[in-house]
């Protein structure tokens, strides 16, 4: 207005809303607002609520899943309203209400079974196979005395402190603990502050030397997996391969930065055109009177050929393997278990609440994670994964047992359902 005097309002309101991205009536509220109060209030945010399964971190998820197949071991058959009163009584875990447990089950790839009159959880059948299939791969490389790395990402904040504290209680106040010749020191923290995103690999000679990677976070952002991306992990890991021993096996998890595609597969999405390029690149012949679906089942035939990670395919040129982790299973990697030595450090040594500081008790908690903890910890790994495979035995044993009791008071009742009804995916109307 200064340069502009003559300027009426309106046209003053159009810039703005031009300049600002903003309505023009927020604008005008806002200029009423201030005539009248000589204040200008922050408008209302509408706030953005998360879901159930964005509320629960891996380590919850973990958690449900192992009382779930606690269950199992008990010989119980688990349902949602068993397991509903089982997570509810830990108080390590949320609270959950039945219809929010329901979905986050669903999530994660939990599925109903069903046996005449009873239902119970099971997982899905690929998680089950992956993880019959990984266990068997990861017993198989050791027998053969292949060298086996663990390879994992986690986080630190500058404000992690044990939650109990020792105190004096005969120092009252600050003045007589100045008398005393005492410093009452910095408090702790109301929020956890900054963060340092963490990844590192390890084997049973311990972690890897020069093999750290550690940098602060710069997303707002509840999952740390957020921060890393295909290009990021690619190159770390690309300098990581010269310091592991030849023909070795890197066990990891499938986060997406994990899995990233060699390249893109013919989609619904695609045009026509391109669809029969892509496959006459792979010399495939096209018959031109195909329609998009007759192609995209033809991409789906020779689609397992070249279906490949880069990760795998960097790796594997290096003569090293990857071997994934199923989902929700990081009581098998012992990585973890390193991680929580680790954070233990840390939060015992936590002085400053200083991020740079912080990130020198990381170093200093890493180095004191020597070879001897590391194969205690694979060892304890080792006595998970037999768990984990008699668990899929228990499961069978059980539902085997529940049907012959079925068949045994119903008769021949039970033969009329569909075999497809025995497993069936969780639905709202459950």
């Amino acid at each position: 207005m200064v340069q502009n005097p003559d300027y009426k309002m309106l046209h003053l309101k159009k810039i703005l809303s031009t300049e600002l991205g903003l309505g023009q009536s927020t604008i005008y509220n806002t200029i009423l607002e201030y005539r009248q109060t000589k204040t200008v209030s922050s408008p209302n945010k509408r706030k953005i609520r998360k879901n159930i399964t964005e509320k629960i971190d891996e380590f919850e998820k973990y958690a449900i899943k192992r009382k779930i197949h606690q269950f199992w071991h008990n010989r119980d058959m688990p349902t949602l309203d068993k397991v509903l009163l089982a997570v509810n009584e830990e108080e390590h875990l949320p609270n959950f209400s039945r219809t929010s447990l329901f979905r986050l089950l669903k999530s994660m790839d939990f599925v109903y079974v069903k046996r005449g009159r009873h239902s119970a959880l099971i997982e899905r059948m690929d998680i089950i196979i992956w993880r019959r299939d990984y266990l068997r791969q990861i017993k198989q490389y050791r027998e053969e005395g292949r060298p086996i790395y663990y390879l994992d990402e986690t986080w630190v904040n500058a404000g992690d402190v044990n939650s109990k504290v020792w105190f004096d209680k005969t120092v009252t106040s600050a003045r007589m603990a100045s008398s005393e010749g005492l410093s009452t020191g910095a408090v702790n923290p109301t929020s956890k502050g900054k963060r340092l995103i963490v990844c590192h690999i390890g084997s049973q000679d311990g972690f890897v030397p020069g093999g750290l990677l550690c940098f602060e976070s710069k997303k707002n952002t509840q999952d740390y997996h957020d921060e890393m991306n295909g290009d990021s992990f690619r190159d770390w890991l690309e300098s990581i391969l010269p310091r592991l021993e030849d023909n070795a096996v890197i066990v990891m998890d499938n986060a997406p930065y994990h899995s990233v595609k060699s390249e893109k597969f013919p989609t619904t999405n695609w045009r026509k055109n391109q669809i029969i390029e892509w496959l006459q690149s792979k010399g495939q012949v096209v018959d031109g009177t195909m329609v998009i679906a007759e192609l995209l089942g033809q991409v789906k035939k020779i689609k397992p050929m070249y279906n490949t990670y880069v990760i795998d395919e960097m790796v594997k040129a290096d003569n090293k393997i990857v071997l994934r982790l199923p989902p929700y299973h990081c009581e098998l990697n012992p990585i973890e278990l390193a991680w929580a030595a680790v954070k233990k450090y840390v939060r015992d040594n936590n002085k400053t609440f200083k991020l740079q500081d912080v990130k020198q008790l990381l170093i200093e908690g890493v180095d004191r994670v020597g070879p001897e903890m590391w194969k205690n910890f694979i060892g304890h790994v080792v006595q998970e994964e037999q768990k984990a495979w008699r668990l899929d035995e228990m499961v069978d044993d059980s539902l085997t047992a529940e049907n012959q009791a079925c068949v045994l008071t119903i008769g021949n009742d039970s033969d009329d359902e569909d075999e497809d009804e025995d497993f069936r995916y969780l639905s709202d109307s459950d």
